[in-house]
């Protein structure tokens, strides 16, 4: 008589019960949020790049003749769309200036004798941006029988096809933030138990973050001569980023155990990268997308180091201070949980196990 493998008295496993055992409940949530993070990444990189639309570009007018200006400052406010914020400024130099500190994209140098206007751009802001706004310019110039000669006054560098590299620069340093931060989480459970283990994994993430930093700096700049500007300001911004996004993930993780990864790749993958800025600089992007991606860690971190590398650092404070508030907030909240949970042990003291200070369950509570 042939032998089987099922154990006498044992009841025999239907294949719900294998798919139970293979596929545990916990999994199959974890699965369905991959899922959404997974549409929800599709769903806002096409939407917030399918359609690039001119939205109130920040453009300066000059001309010797102040009626002239004021004429194509009236014209260039009412086009449908409002694709323009024009406004007038004393001279040329005065236009430039507000281009290098960043406080236009672009300005239209009127000559009242000719009918050639200049139209003065900023590749180093973005490529998209600075064709967008010749594209707008130029069909009004030419509705009024005039053309324009567009002057790229703050070039991108010759390694930096469109503006690009100060985005791709932020995103490897966003992705090493959160990916450090979720190794020092889950090496020893998602929710540290102490204060003092919270400190050490924070003390971990800043020397990682000093690392990365100078690395990515160096690797743009003097290695693969993508970007300009100072090697030691770009060592600061990567340093401030990827510490910034580590410290968010580990306060996430501290909320919200495992699941505070996922989180963390919402806020700064699905919707941090589309919104930064880097492909479609903020002015392009639809109204939502333009909103929320300077207070993100992609955008500001993208918009500072355009900055740094085209703009002697003009315009780099803001950003730079969203950067500090996501890391004191994450250092904070990642603090106040381990304090917590550590208070809650004490209480509870059954719930942690003697010599086993960290030990957490799967799902991290």
């Amino acid at each position: 008589m042939a032998q089987t493998a099922q154990t006498d008295g044992e009841p025999r496993k239907g294949f719900l019960d294998e798919v139970k055992e293979a596929v545990t409940v916990r999994a199959a949530i974890l699965v369905i949020g991959v899922l959404a993070l997974q549409l929800g990444f599709i769903t806002s990189y096409i939407g917030a790049f399918h359609q690039p639309k001119p939205h109130m570009i920040p453009l300066a007018i000059t001309s010797p003749d102040t009626q002239i200006a004021d004429e194509a400052l009236y014209r260039l406010a009412r086009l449908p769309g409002d694709p323009l914020e024009p406004r007038t400024v004393g001279d040329e130099a005065a236009a430039r200036q507000q281009i290098l500190e960043r406080e236009v994209d672009g300005a239209l140098v009127i000559d009242p004798r000719g009918t050639t206007d200049r139209l003065l751009v900023a590749g180093g802001a973005g490529g998209a941006l600075s064709e967008a706004l010749a594209a707008v310019v130029g069909k009004a110039e030419q509705s009024q029988q005039r053309r324009i000669e567009v002057v790229d006054i703050v070039p991108g560098a010759k390694g930096d096809a469109r503006g690009l590299s100060s985005f791709y620069l932020v995103v490897g340093w966003c992705v090493g933030g959160y990916l450090c931060a979720a190794i020092l989480a889950i090496s020893a459970g998602a929710r540290p138990a102490y204060g003092a283990r919270a400190v050490i994994r924070l003390g971990a993430l800043l020397l990682y973050s000093i690392t990365a930093g100078l690395l990515g700096a160096l690797i743009a700049g003097p290695v693969l001569d993508a970007l300009p500007g100072s090697v030691w300001a770009l060592w600061g911004l990567g340093t401030l980023l990827v510490f910034a996004v580590g410290a968010l993930t580990l306060a996430l993780q501290g909320l919200a155990g495992i699941v505070g990864i996922g989180l963390a790749i919402l806020l700064v993958v699905v919707l941090g990268n589309p919104s930064a800025g880097g492909a479609y600089p903020y002015p392009l992007l639809p109204p939502f997308w333009r909103t929320i991606g300077p207070a993100l860690p992609p955008g500001a971190g993208t918009y500072a180091a355009r900055s740094i590398a085209y703009f002697r650092g003009n315009g780099a404070g803001g950003p730079m201070l969203v950067l500090a508030a996501w890391a004191v907030a994450g250092s904070a909240v990642t603090l106040a949980c381990a304090v917590a949970r550590k208070r809650r042990a004490e209480e509870s003291p059954r719930d942690v196990g003697p010599g086993r200070p960290d030990r957490v369950s799967p799902s991290g509570v």
